[in-house]
């Protein structure tokens, strides 16, 4: 194997701390949750051993902003924390490969530019999943170069950590079992100790693996749902480009780092793991970003590449990080909502950016940035007209959202207990949550237009009002209205609670 660098730990700590910083300096205070942070978050006021979309670890990090304040900083400080991280295992990776000062100030900044800087600004999974596999990846090479159970047992623990983060580590971990197994590193599965690290891994998944059982694998029926709804507009084309376009800054490095690994027998397995993580994720329909976990390694392997290519040339290394510095400066606007939404429509519009949603319909910002808009009008709304109503009214009432996310917002920004408890839905894990014998006399419900004819439970009020909509025009919530039902008969309570009572059995043995 290759000779091994020293971490430069203060330039390491350096990058680690503009990592942290950047997402807090940089998006604009215009900009509220994403729709699924304030899932994730109220996950965290549900502690369980599962969800019906996610494992529990990021649950249980809103848990603990909950127990700081529950602020936008609290939250927030996740990703930008697992951001840092992830950055000082890639400049731990890029030193384990031979990387020196510029090397380790390459691979960091990698890490810092394109898709990165939008994951590492959201409360979502993927964070993790990213941290995680890099690390892993970290110990299995420090494994390999050792042969310490203390490296083997770090990465068995960090695949575990990861499984508890997302199922899509099951990538990783095949890819890697494969790539190994067609390396020079395939005499690693006679021995008895890997065996012993696979049986602790399994043991440790089971309480989310029971989880599941008991719940009649929800995990299915999720990716059933995001087949139809979401993955199903997803090609081979278009999530190869992806792969080019999400580092687009790091372009060059990481695909010197694909190179390089090829050539240099003691990490091959790494590019073939690299390709085996790329075509799973192609039969399986996964959108482009679920590979990000396996491109801090390519990056480490990158700076390597081009310190060793450019050893007889040594001012070129300068220039290649300034190559990132400025194209991450040229793509900011895409990567991360730095303006108010006016001026990125206009900056989109200017330079003819397009910009498709997943109702395959053209939009004026990215759907993730539409999707940070609207919720406090839609919650401020609801709520002062909640304070209007009589407390004979509010005692005999529910406020039922469509989406999650809506759901999930109220929740958030109200500071009335009263209200918040009247909150419910039965979309994604909010489902479980809802009260089994729940009973109302009025409804306000908030959702993009009047439930269909055939739902039945809506047909057993005497009036409906329309209250009030969200306005904001760059809102993926634009038109989301809030309607007040008054007057249920007695059928109505019962109905809804017969259909939740189905909805819930799909999930129970």
């Amino acid at each position: 194997m290759n000779h091994s660098e020293k971490p430069i730990w203060w330039l390491i700590i350096l990058l680690a701390i503009i990592k942290f910083i950047l997402p807090f300096w940089l998006q604009s205070p215009v900009f509220e949750l994403q729709r699924d942070e304030f899932l994730y978050y109220q996950q965290g006021q549900h502690l369980a051993l599962g969800y019906l979309e996610n494992p529990p670890l990021l649950s249980y990090l809103g848990s603990i902003s909950s127990q700081l304040g529950g602020t936008v900083f609290w939250i927030k400080c996740w990703p930008s924390l697992f951001g840092s991280l992830t950055v000082i295992f890639t400049c731990l990776i890029t030193a384990q490969l031979g990387g020196k000062f510029h090397a380790q100030i390459l691979g960091g900044l990698s890490v810092m530019t394109g898709a990165f800087l939008r994951v590492h600004s959201l409360f979502q999974p993927n964070m993790l999943d990213i941290f995680f596999w890099t690390v892993s990846i970290y110990y299995l090479i420090r494994f390999l170069r050792s042969q310490q159970n203390f490296h083997l047992y770090a990465f068995t623990i960090s695949l575990t950590l990861g499984f508890w983060s997302k199922y899509s580590v099951v990538f990783i971990i095949s890819a890697l079992l494969l790539a190994l197994l067609i390396s020079m590193y395939k005499n690693i599965f006679l021995q008895k100790r890997i065996y012993i690290a696979t049986i602790v891994f399994f043991i440790l998944i089971i309480p989310n693996i029971y989880w599941q059982y008991i719940h009649n694998w929800p995990l299915i029926h999720h990716m059933e749902e995001l087949r139809e709804t979401q993955l199903l507009y997803i090609n081979p084309k278009d999530f190869l480009i992806d792969q080019l376009l999400m580092n687009l800054p790091a372009l060059f490095v990481w695909i010197g780092g694909l190179i390089w690994l090829f050539k240099n027998k003691a990490f091959r397995f790494i590019a073939f793991t690299y390709l085996i993580v790329i075509i799973l994720l192609i039969l399986g329909s996964g959108k482009g970003y679920y590979s990000l976990g396996i491109y801090p390694v390519l990056f480490a392997a990158g700076a390597v590449a081009w310190q060793q290519w450019t050893r007889k040339i040594k001012w070129l290394y300068p220039v290649f990080i300034l190559i990132v510095l400025f194209m991450s400066w040229v793509i900011l606007p895409m990567a991360l909502a730095i303006w108010e939404p006016a001026k990125l429509a206009v900056f989109y519009k200017k330079h003819n950016i397009k910009h498709k949603w997943e109702d395959q319909k053209e939009h004026e910002l990215p759907q993730d940035f539409g999707d940070m808009l609207g919720w406090k009008e839609m919650a401020t709304k609801t709520e002062l007209f909640f304070n209007t109503l009589p407390d004979s009214v509010k005692k005999d009432l529910v406020i039922y959202c469509r989406n999650y996310g809506q759901a999930g917002s109220l929740k958030f920004y109200s500071k009335n207990e009263q209200f918040r408890n009247k909150v419910i839905c039965d979309n994604g894990s909010f489902l479980l949550w809802i009260p089994n014998e729940l009973q109302f006399k009025h409804l306000i419900f908030i959702g993009h237009k009047l439930p269909d004819k055939d739902d039945e439970v809506f047909q057993h009020f005497e009036k409906i009002i329309l209250v009030d909509s969200v306005t904001n025009i760059y809102s993926r919530q634009l038109g989301d209205k809030l309607f007040f039902f008054q007057q249920a008969d007695d059928k109505a309570a019962r109905l809804a609670r017969e259909d939740l009572n189905v909805q819930k059995k799909i999930f129970s043995r």
